[in-house]
């Protein structure tokens, strides 16, 4: 992984800002969701995008009574 040369610290509440430059580079913005997860000795955050309730799938999705499903699985319970 490529490292930032950017530290930051942590604040009394947990908290961090993510650096301007990263947050445009991510297109992150104020009220995006971000996924934290723990790999190995990592701390990861992305970009929350909420998929298929089957697969997990985040693209190609379809609502359907308040859920998303992808078009693969729709055609899987169509057959």
């Amino acid at each position: 992984m490529k490292e930032s040369g950017i530290v930051r610290s942590v604040d009394v509440a947990g908290r961090i800002v993510i650096p301007k430059e990263i947050r445009d580079i991510m297109s992150i913005k104020e009220g995006d969701l971000l996924e934290i997860v723990k790999d190995n000795n990592e701390i990861l955050l992305r970009k929350y995008y909420k998929g298929c309730i089957f697969c997990g799938e985040g693209k190609s999705t379809i609502e359907f009574k308040g859920n998303l499903v992808c078009i693969q699985c729709k055609n899987a319970l169509i057959e």
